[in-house]
């Protein structure tokens, strides 16, 4: 009876995917209207925004990959990463530019490093873990400034975002801990066919590009087809499903259920939970900004398969990611929920917040409060490029 049973779990095991699919056709099927709206929808969303935020920075990030930018950050602090993150340090510019860019530019810079033999594969994990974030444009720009219509709250989420992203970091140090593989003290990045020169810049600039386009469109790819799920979940009425078994249990917890479809579109596909989230209207709209906070930490299953397969090209495994992120959401949290119960400035239950799409003159507002942060990032990255120039020269 017990060998019958398990033969029935890895029967069960073998078909699920199958059946899934099966399923996904079907559905992309029966509700083919609803679902071409839906493409539509998610198309727009890569092309207009995607795009425009990430393909420079994947750019960016391939040619300072052909320079000595990453040696020289990781001499420099190698110091301070090696005994708080237990990582070699050119981990800070996985760090820096995953911070800078947002998702997924972190797990594609530390992929590389891998791939290239610049950290062991624990390293790698430990990186990954702690070095795949939102970016400030994201938080502070979208979340904060167009869907809650305020600021502070954008400045708050980025705030705890990063505590909480350093938190998990210093966490995950232990993370195998015992492992013994070795690299070389310190591989140089910039080899003679690495370098970039006058004479091959055509050629290394048509590469990153390239590069920089295939990543974009896997992760386009991605984008509709979770518009998509979410669409055909919405149409099979899931989400009401869930909500009428969770309504007890967010009672007693004093939560609206209107939450519970929002806090599950957000683990799906990030950006449509966080728009239902800042629309929905409560007494307390503290509780809006931890839920927020949660799923800016998390990031959606969406990016964990984009991140999936970014890591697929190496032997980096996804479970050090997949519970770093599940930490740092819960401690984002945790960190949001203390601040605006802490701090006056950020108890958004005295001041009147406007949920949902904000009137043109905060959008131009917004200039004025998203690009400092940004360009203030920027500077210090290149302050560090240049006192990292001046100590190896020394």
């Amino acid at each position: 009876m017990k060998h019958k049973s398990h033969f029935l779990f890895l029967s069960l095991k073998k078909n699920i995917l199958p059946f899934i699919f099966v399923a996904f056709t079907v559905c992309l099927v029966v509700f083919s209207n609803q679902n071409l709206q839906a493409t539509k929808t998610g198309l727009l969303l890569w092309a207009n925004s995607v795009v425009p935020a990430l393909l420079p920075f994947f750019i960016a990030t391939e040619l300072l990959s052909h320079t000595n930018i990453v040696s020289n950050i990781g001499k420099l602090f190698n110091r301070y990463m090696r005994p708080i993150f237990n990582v070699p340090g050119l981990g800070a510019y996985a760090f820096i530019m995953g911070i800078i860019s947002g998702y997924p530019v972190g797990a594609k810079i530390v992929t590389s490093f891998r791939n290239d033999g610049l950290c062991t594969k624990a390293e790698a994990e430990r990186l990954l873990a702690f070095t795949n974030n939102s970016g400030p444009l994201f938080i502070i720009g979208t979340v904060g400034i167009s869907m809650f219509g305020n600021t502070e709250i954008g400045l708050l989420l980025f705030i705890t975002h990063l505590i909480s992203c350093i938190l998990v970091g210093f966490i995950f140090r232990f993370w195998k801990y015992r492992d013994r593989e070795k690299i070389n003290s310190f591989k140089e990045t910039t080899s003679s066919n690495h370098n970039v020169h006058f004479s091959n810049l055509g050629e290394i600039l048509a590469t990153s590009i390239i590069n920089s386009v295939h990543t974009i469109v896997m992760i386009g790819g991605f984008v509709i087809l979770f518009s998509v799920i979410i669409s055909i979940l919405n149409n099979c009425h899931f989400f009401e499903l869930i909500t009428l078994l969770l309504t007890p249990l967010f009672h007693t917890l004093k939560i609206s259920p209107d939450f519970i479809k929002s806090i599950l579109s957000g683990i799906i596909e990030l950006t449509n939970g966080l728009s239902i989230v800042s629309n929905i209207t409560t007494k307390h709209i503290g509780i809006n900004i931890v839920i927020s906070a949660f799923l800016l930490g998390f990031g959606g299953i969406s990016v964990l398969l984009q991140v999936l397969s970014i890591t697929s090209k190496s032997d980096i495994s996804i479970k050090a990611y997949f519970y770093g992120k599940l930490l740092q959401g819960t401690i984002a949290a945790i960190l949001t929920y203390a601040l605006i119960h802490i701090f006056p400035i950020f108890n958004f239950d005295i001041t009147p917040i406007f949920s949902g799409n904000v009137e043109k003159i905060n959008l131009y507002t917004s200039y004025f409060n998203i690009y400092p942060v940004s360009i203030l990032i920027l500077m210090i990255s290149f302050t560090i490029f240049l006192f990292s120039r001046k100590k190896v020269k020394t």
